[in-house]
């Protein structure tokens, strides 16, 4: 099975699964990393790794629409089966999810529904969750539709909090725990455990 990565900036859990492809763990491919970011470290480290890269953006195809059948016809090209999104900062437009449907997955490190939408992303949750005193946050992977973080949960994870905990403190905490999750469900997704 061929995975096919979309970040924007580090994408640490895409490095983290493609590793685990490597090590055998994950039994798929991962054939391209492509980011909306040309100076991106996904972009260099994927590229180091063997993947085929590719950057994607505004800049490429100034047009919306061209520019979301640019990025779904690479994926058909490479014959990507799972599309695994790793801090990729953009909406993902409806050609790429009509030609992927159920089959492009985001992480957000927090429990949706609480704490997502259109501007909830990284430290902005992490101080949303602190501001509120709540006694748990955590990771949750779900299917990418049109819309931010609305897309069917596919599994969540929680993470106990503290009151004592900093916002960096619940940061590093999910941020820890983040990359060995998505592994654990992409094998799920893999093996036939998880259905999409």
């Amino acid at each position: 099975m061929n995975i096919a990565f979309l970040a924007s900036y580090n994408g640490s859990s895409a490095k983290a699964i493609t590793e685990s492809c490597f090590e055998g763990d994950i039994r798929a491919a991962p054939t391209l990393m492509i980011s909306n970011n040309g100076g991106s470290a996904a972009l260099e480290w994927a590229k180091d790794k063997g993947l085929k890269t590719i950057c994607l953006n505004s800049k490429t195809h100034p047009n919306e629409e061209n520019l979301d059948e640019a990025i779904a016809q690479k994926l058909m090209d490479e014959k990507i089966k799972l599309v695994v999104c790793s801090g990729y900062m953009k909406l993902i437009g409806p050609r790429t999810i009509e030609a992927f449907e159920g089959r492009i997955l985001n992480v957000h490190p927090a429990l949706l529904p609480k704490h997502g939408g259109q501007g909830m992303y990284g430290r902005h949750i992490h101080e949303a969750v602190k501001a509120n005193g709540e006694d748990k946050t955590g990771i949750t992977i779900h299917v990418v539709t049109g819309e931010y973080d609305k897309g069917p949960i596919v599994t969540q994870k929680e993470i106990l909090l503290t009151p004592e905990e900093t916002v960096d403190d619940i940061e590093s905490k999910v941020k820890a725990a983040e990359p060995q999750f998505y592994i654990e469900t992409v094998q799920k997704i893999i093996s036939g455990e998880i259905s999409l």
